[in-house]
Formats: C-alpha cells, structure tokens, sequence
C-alpha cells in the first residue's frame, strides 16, 4: 500500500496539468482578483475581500489538485490495462480506493498552502490566531475528499475519451455554483439554493467561516459528510463491477 501510495503521488506531480491549473491558476487568480476587487467590502467587518478570496482559491487549487489526481488517471489505467495489473496483486479493491483516495487528497495540500502563502506575502493577509492557519488548511483539506471521492467514481464509470472533459465540466460548475468565483449571495435565488448543497460551497463555507469569527455550522459538515459517503458508495460500486467483469 505504501508504495503504491508513493508512486501514485509521484504520477500525479508529473502531470504539468497539475501544476499548471491546480497551482499555477488559482494563485493567478487570486492576484488578479484581489488586486481588482480588493477595494470592495465582503459585507462582513471581520473578513477582508483578499482573506475571503484566500479561501475561495485555495478551494478552487485543491479541487482540481483531486480531480486530475483520479478520474482521468483511473479512467487511462483501466485503458492501458493497470487496474488488470493491480487485480493481480494481493490488495484488495477497498484497499486500492482508499491509496487513491490518499494520494489525491494529499496533492491538494501544496495547492492550498501555496495560495495561503501568496495571499500573505503579496497581498499582506493576516488572521487573528496563529491557530486559524493551521485549523484553515485543515477544514479546506478535509473538504477535497468528497471532491476525490467524485473523481474516484467519474473514473471507474466513464472511458478516458470523455473522463477528462466530463471532470473538468464539473469542476467549473462547482466553481461557479459553489460561489468560489463570486459570492453566492448575488446569484439568482435558485442557483443559491443548488450551491449551498454543493460540497464546494460547503468547504469554502467552513474557511470563510473560521477567518470571519463565525461559529462553525454543522450543516457544512453533514453536508460533505453526506456527499463523501454517496460518492464511496458510488466508486466502490464501478470499481468491483469492473474488476467482477474481468
């Protein structure tokens, strides 16, 4: 498991899409957006316009850090044949998500932290404890794993030819809906409604939260909670029917 592990985060890393739309991105983004917007008030007296933005596109890094580390890579191995390969060895299916699951989630950490630094040092954002960074990467981290969760079952369900195209599809929607891009509280009150079910709303939400002085919100919690236990059903359905297929 351990190797495993390994070499599915040093495949990830070799990916220049990683590096390009789950690092590289946000941390453009989050440039051009505070610097164009930073002048404008967030509604809340706790919470500057680059801190809350800080946020968002730590999100937006470490969904697609997730994403690309799953659908799209288990929908080529099962292509090229390596799930074959790993039916072969002595790890079981649960076994194999789980390694997936780790090694995806652990490559949304740079992709945070690397936007926490940038909102730092170019932007000059503060929190008021020390204790918030920590608690912050924290809450945006754990919040990728439904998001990984999806990725694992896009991949194991749907071929390589449309794995990619359908991934990212849902990563700009959940961008968008999530109120990652702008605050959800100026869209349409449908689309507001449809957002605040969305696992990417839900795990900004507990950072934006956390810097504003806001008590947590169980809701944010069930609600991811609940999205991650649909989503590991789902994959652990598509993966024993593809290696029962076989």
């Amino acid at each position: 498991m351990t190797s495993y592990l390994r070499l599915e985060v040093l495949r990830a890393l070799r990916d220049p899409k990683y590096l390009i739309l789950a690092v590289l991105a946000p941390i453009g983004f989050y440039l051009l957006f505070a610097t164009l917007f930073g002048g404008q008030s967030t509604g809340s007296a706790h919470i500057t316009v680059q801190a809350a933005l800080m946020v968002s596109m730590s999100m937006y890094g470490a969904m697609w850090a997730v994403m690309s580390a799953t659908g799209p890579r288990i929908a080529q191995d099962r292509t090229i044949g390596w799930t074959r390969q790993m039916r072969l060895l002595p790890i079981r299916t649960a076994n194999t998500l789980i390694a997936r699951l780790i090694a995806a989630v652990a490559l949304a950490g740079p992709a945070i932290v690397l936007v926490m630094l940038t909102a730092v040092f170019a932007k000059g954002v503060t929190l008021d404890d020390a204790w918030r960074w920590a608690v912050l990467l924290a809450l945006l981290w754990l919040g990728s794993i439904p998001i990984a969760l999806l990725g694992i079952a896009i991949g194991y369900s749907i071929g390589p030819e449309v794995a990619f195209g359908v991934l990212y599809a849902l990563y700009l929607a959940l961008s968008a809906l999530g109120g990652l891009w702008m605050p959800i509280s100026i869209m349409p009150s449908g689309m507001q409604a449809v957002g605040k079910l969305l696992p990417s709303y839900r795990a900004a939400s507990m950072g934006w939260r956390l810097i504003g002085g806001k008590p947590f919100d169980a809701s944010d919690a069930l609600i991811l909670v609940g999205w991650a236990v649909v989503f590991s059903l789902v994959a652990l359905f598509f993966a024993s029917r593809r290696a029962n297929s076989r």
